[in-house]
């Protein structure tokens, strides 16, 4: 009986990792779209100097934004692993870890499109049109 409990506990744990795992890299992966955008602004299209400062401080609003909350995901994360270690299985203490884990995944995906429709707003319809083609390019990798 006991052996069980311990091997189901196991399992468990090993599932709720797996699933912190895929969510960390479902938050990773909107670092390329940001990157490959970041890359097209300053490299082909020809911002102005007054472009630029407006985009660079919309980038370091967006760092400080995304930084608060990786560490908030980084603390769901410790939550989910006490509510695991106190609950041996999904119970209430996990199931809230995961939904208030969700919520902050969700408020980076808000800022990070936030930030990407900020940096769009300072250019011309001419380099819009290009961001806009960047931005449905690297959201639609994966489905090509």
């Amino acid at each position: 009986m006991t052996r069980n409990v311990v091997l189901i506990a196991a399992i468990a744990f090993l599932a709720a990792l797996g699933g912190v795992f895929v969510g960390r890299q479902i938050v990773a992966a909107r670092h390329p779209v940001e990157s490959e955008l970041h890359s097209l602004l300053h490299r082909e299209i020809k911002l102005d100097g007054v472009q630029d400062a407006k985009v660079e401080q919309i980038e370091q609003r967006f760092a400080v934004r995304r930084q608060a909350i990786e560490l908030e995901l980084r603390a769901d994360n410790a939550r989910l692993a006490e509510a695991i270690e106190a609950e041996h299985g999904y119970g209430p203490r996990v199931g809230e870890a995961v939904d208030r884990s969700h919520h902050a995944m969700g408020e980076l995906q808000k800022e990070t499109l936030e930030h990407i429709f900020a940096m769009r707003s300072v250019l011309r319809p001419d380099q819009a049109a290009k961001f806009d083609a960047a931005v449905t390019r690297a959201l639609t990798a994966d489905q090509k």
